[in-house]
């Protein structure tokens, strides 16, 4: 009798999950009337918290418009829109578990996590580089060797760096920090050398800090890897949804004006301008849409 009640207790636990993953997430949408977004609080210029405590940034309107979109295909014109924070660690397990419906982050596209989520067609290129106090000279990852260098825990960044550091013997000490602007406070006050980390977003970083000045971005650009807007995966209709829905904005104009908007232009919450030209990857995918993930 005691093993009975275990299974039902057990089959009454999991059902909701199994219904969950049944379940298209334009169908959860349609049933609930609600959609949820998912954004970084730091990742500058792609999403992050204005002067107002609001998030915003590159990726962030981009999943606005598709917001827009999914709000036309499920008939709900009263749909509303819920946000949530996530960070490197939490941001896939909460797109899994349905807590999210879509990432407007700087998430790398890469074959590892395609096992776990899907991406849409990718909307940027970065390389790995470092974030230092001005004249530090740092052109290669070998000028690391044996010191002290820090990456946000759970990002490709921070495991590029270990398995580099391990293969090449550097003897780097490498921390991992919880985010990006605990990242960069290691480093502006000495505790690390260095912060390993896609170059645009120290860019974003560098700009908002108290003393652009004070800071660098240095080193060869190590592992250019392309980052997308991240979904649950086996759901081909949203999918379909967000591809159409960014190469439409590639294909119309309006992504190249996106992206002069918040890489070419002024942007808050200080007004500074990351001067960042588009890289000949992000080009070549706008004629080519492609969603190919990173090795």
């Amino acid at each position: 009798m005691n093993t009975l009640l275990l299974r039902l207790t057990f089959l009454a636990l999991c059902a909701p999950a199994l219904a969950f993953a049944q379940t298209s997430t334009l169908d959860k949408i349609k049933q609930s009337g609600t959609m949820t977004l998912a954004y970084r609080e730091a990742s500058i210029p792609f999403s992050y918290l204005d002067d107002k405590a609001q998030p915003t940034g590159f990726a962030y309107e981009i999943c606005e418009k598709i917001a827009d979109k999914v709000k036309a295909a499920t008939g709900r014109s009263d749909m509303k829109k819920q946000y949530q924070a996530v960070s490197s660690g939490n941001r896939i397990p909460l797109l899994q578990n349905g807590t999210v419906d879509i990432e407007c982050g700087s998430t790398t596209n890469n074959s590892e996590r395609g096992k776990q989520v899907a991406f849409a067609i990718n909307y940027f290129y970065t390389g790995t580089r470092f974030l230092v106090k001005a004249g530090t000279k740092v052109d290669k990852l070998s000028d690391l060797a044996g010191k002290v260098v820090v990456s946000t825990t759970g990002t490709t960044n921070y495991q590029l760096i270990r398995r580099l550091n391990e293969g090449q013997k550097l003897g780097i000490d490498l921390l991992g920090a919880k985010d990006h602007p605990e990242s960069e406070l290691m480093v502006e006050t000495g505790r690390a050398v260095a912060f390993a980390m896609d170059d645009i977003l120290l860019y974003g970083l560098k700009a908002s800090s108290q003393n652009p000045a004070s800071l660098a971005v240095v080193g060869e650009a190590i592992q250019v890897e392309p980052y997308a807007i991240m979904m649950r995966k086996d759901d081909p209709a949203f999918k379909k949804l967000v591809d159409d829905t960014v190469a439409g904005l590639m294909k119309s104009g309006e992504f190249e004006a996106l992206y002069k908007k918040w890489f070419q232009s002024p942007i808050p919450p200080k007004g500074i301008n990351l001067n960042a030209p588009m890289s000949k990857e992000l080009q070549d995918n706008i004629k080519n849409l492609s969603d190919k993930p990173a090795t």
